[in-house]
C-alpha cells in the first residue's frame, strides 16, 4: 500500500502521479525520497538511573535517527542517547542491532552513535538547510518507513533559546506538528537530510502567535564539527560556562524554574523562582541575552558574578565557580 502522505509530499512538489509501471526500489515510485525515508531508524536507550538527566528525560528514550554513511554511522538527537549504557537501533521490517556511542554536542544538540553490524540500507545525503525557503513543503519521517511520515511546511527559521542553557542559531520551524518528533528526519525534494527533530512547538511560525509545529536543529550545523566528533576532538563552543539552571522567560524577565541539585548555580545559593537580574553588573533581557553574557565571562571554570533577586531576602550578588557541562554528565570517555 502506498503511504498516502508521502504521495500527498510528492503531489505538493508537482510529481507525476505513480503508476503500476513506474521503477522504483520503494512505494511512492520516487527513488531518492523512497532511499532518504529508508535510512531512519529506531533508536532505543537504556540510562543508569543515577544518570544527571534522569529527572528530566527517564531511563528509557525512544526515538528516530538516521544513517548517514556507509559504516553504520547514525545522526539523531542527543538528549535520546545523553548517559545511556545501552542503545540498539531498528531499520525498517529489521531486528534490533546494539550501537555504541560515538559523541554527543550539546551546543547543537546532535548526537551520533554506530551500529555494530550492517542495518542494510543506504545512507541519506546531507542537504543545505540554508537553502530551505520559507513555506517550502518538506518530509518529516520517523522510523517505520513510508508509514510513518508526513508532509510539513518550513514556517519560520530563527534563533531559538532553550530553557536548559542552550542556544541554537538558525533553527527550523516546521507545521503541522509531527508528535514523534525525537531525532525524526527534515527531507527535501532531492531526498536529502536538512533537520534533525528536537521538539514539539506552541509557536512554531511566530514566537508571539498560537501556531503549533516542530523545531528542528539544521543540517548544516553539523557539517563544521562532524569531523571533529569523529575524531574524538573539542569543537569550537565546547569549552564555555556552565552553571546549571533551567529558566524561563516571562516578559523579558529571566526567572529560575530549577537549578540542579548540586549543581554549580545550587551550591552558590540560587533556588527555585530566583530572579536573575545580571551578569556582572550588565543587565539581561531574556534568555537569549543571558546566555551571551554568560558565555563571554570566560570559559568554563571561569566565576560568574550573578545579581539575583530572592524570594526570601531580596537582592544579592553571589558568584558561581561555572564548569564545563560534559564534566557534570555521566557521558563515555571520548566526550
Amino acid at each position: 500500500m502506498i503511504r498516502r502522505y508521502i504521495l500527498a509530499f510528492l503531489l505538493m512538489l508537482g510529481a507525476p502521479a505513480v503508476s503500476a509501471q513506474t521503477k522504483s526500489d520503494g512505494p511512492t515510485g520516487n527513488i531518492k525520497i523512497d532511499r532518504a525515508v529508508q535510512a531512519v531508524v529506531r533508536v532505543e536507550a537504556k540510562i543508569p538511573s543515577d544518570a544527571r538527566t534522569v529527572a528530566g528525560l527517564g531511563t528509557a528514550r525512544d526515538g528516530h535517527g538516521v544513517v548517514i554513511d556507509d559504516q553504520g554511522l547514525i545522526l539523531t538527537i542527543g538528549y535520546l542517547i545523553l548517559e545511556a549504557d545501552t542503545i540498539t537501533v531498528t531499520a525498517a521490517g529489521g531486528k534490533p542491532i546494539p550501537a555504541g556511542h560515538v559523541a554527543y554536542d550539546h551546543n547543537t544538540g546532535f548526537g551520533l552513535i554506530r551500529a555494530i553490524k550492517p542495518l542494510g540500507v543506504k545512507p541519506i545525503k546531507l542537504g543545505d538547510s540554508d537553502r530551505v525557503k520559507l513555506n517550502q513543503v518538506l518530509l518529516v519521517a520517523g522510523h517505520g518507513g513510508g508509514f510513518n511520515a508526513s508532509p510539513a511546511h518550513l514556517v519560520s527559521r530563527r534563533n531559538f533559546a532553550g530553557y536548559w542553557e542552550y542556544l541554537l542559531e538558525k533553527a527550523l520551524f516546521t507545521a503541522p506538528p509531527f508528535d514523534a518528533f525525537g531525532g525524526a528526519s527534515l527531507i527535501d525534494e532531492k531526498g536529502q537530510l536538512v533537520g534533525i527533530g528536537s521538539l514539539i512547538v506552541p509557536n512554531a511560525a511566530d514566537p508571539e502567535t498560537v501556531s503549533p509545529g516542530n523545531m528542528f536543529v539544521p543540517i548544516n550545523a553539523l557539517k563544521p564539527i562532524l569531523g571533529d566528533l569523529l575524531s574524538g576532538q573539542s569543537p569550537p563552543g565546547r569549552n564555555r560556562p556552565w552553571i546549571g539552571v533551567h529558566t524561563q522567560e516571562v516578559q523579558g524577565r529571566l526567572f529560575v524554574s530549577r537549578a540542579s541539585k548540586k549543581g554549580p548555580a545550587a551550591k552558590a545559593g540560587v533556588k527555585d523562582g530566583d530572579l536573575i537580574i545580571s551578569v556582572g553588573n550588565k543587565p539581561i533581557n531574556g534568555q537569549m541575552d543571558f546566555y551571551k553574557k554568560l558565555w563571554a565571562v570566560g570559559p568554563a571554570g571561569s566565576e560568574i558574578p550573578l545579581t539575583i533577586l530572592t524570594q526570601q531576602s531580596g537582592i544579592k550578588t553571589i558568584t558561581v565557580k561555572s564548569i564545563n557541562r560534559y564534566q557534570w554528565l555521566k557521558l563515555p570517555r571520548g566526550n
